[in-house]
């Protein structure tokens, strides 16, 4: 057992600024990009830097090389999990990329049957449950034909998403009778925040998925995906990697969902567009 002067001195030793050292941030990144796809590129050092020094922190450990011996030392230990929960990026809104909402409802109209979409980076729940409402609002007498599934590769948020609590503040970018409608308003000790009501939560299913792995286990093929904003993260190597993987997930006729920023036909020869950052597969299947 340490003594009290050793405990003083290791406590010290946090306290003082944790160096990042090139080598260190290359294995970082080498680490993230083997396990998630993620590519961190040189001007994310500091972001990295400063998620990562929190958990050497909390852990007791003082310099990064300690760290990254601890994690590799384990190749399935749950230090992984949050590792990789530091370094994801959530960035998401309610309705956000606004038009193509309208572009969902209509084609959920043209299609007979269930109707299923997965939204591969579900992240703290936004998305999926805007397709949810896009449904509700759409189907309202076909709901128990309709299953969403919402994907992703951190943990943290996925437990925030399966709550559906939300500020109110991050529901700026709903319509009052949207809020009203698909929200429960808290009270008391509550007060401020807002739950999506159980009928909008029963359309929505979570599950933890890493877009790298030999195996994505859902419940396709799907009549929509959404994958917006998320292959900005991956090299073309994976982005042509996962984009084969799509198409088999789509039924005939589906729509892939992609980020403004995103091209997917000059990505991949499997996918067309459609129109404004919206595709469907280049030969459809019977």
């Amino acid at each position: 057992m340490p003594n009290q002067a050793e405990n003083v001195a290791r406590w010290s030793n946090l306290a003082l600024p944790v160096p990042l050292s090139d080598a260190h941030f290359q294995r970082i990144c080498q680490l993230i990009y083997q396990r998630a796809g993620l590519v961190l590129a040189s001007h994310k050092r500091e972001m990295v830097y400063n998620r990562l020094v929190r958990r050497l922190r909390t852990l007791g450990i003082a310099d990064f090389g300690t760290y990254l011996a601890r994690l590799e030392a384990d190749a399935s230990g749950e230090e992984w999990e949050v590792f990789i929960n530091a370094l994801t990026t959530n960035l998401t809104a309610f309705f956000r990329e606004l038009h193509h909402f309208p572009i969902l409802a209509r084609h959920a109209k043209e299609r007979p049957g269930a109707y299923s979409v997965w939204s591969t980076a579900a992240s703290t729940g936004e998305e999926p449950y805007s397709i949810a409402m896009t449904l509700l609002e759409t189907l309202p007498g076909s709901l128990s034909q309709v299953q969403i599934i919402g994907s992703d590769i951190n943990t943290q948020v996925l437990d925030k998403a399966r709550a559906g609590v939300y500020r109110q503040e991050e529901l700026r970018g709903l319509s009052t009778t949207q809020r009203q409608r698909f929200f429960l308003r808290g009270t008391g000790p509550h007060h401020g925040l807002a739950r999506i009501r159980p009928e909008v939560g029963a359309l929505v299913r979570f599950q933890y998925l890493n877009l790298l792995a030999s195996d994505w286990a859902l419940p396709g093929p799907f009549d929509a995906i959404f994958c917006r904003n998320v292959m900005i993260y991956f090299d073309k190597v994976t982005q042509e990697r996962i984009l084969r993987r799509f198409a088999p997930l789509l039924k005939p006729g589906g729509l892939l969902f992609a980020g403004h920023s995103e091209n997917f036909s000059q990505i991949s020869d499997d996918f067309k567009l459609r129109g404004q950052t919206v595709y469907q597969l280049t030969k459809e299947r019977r």
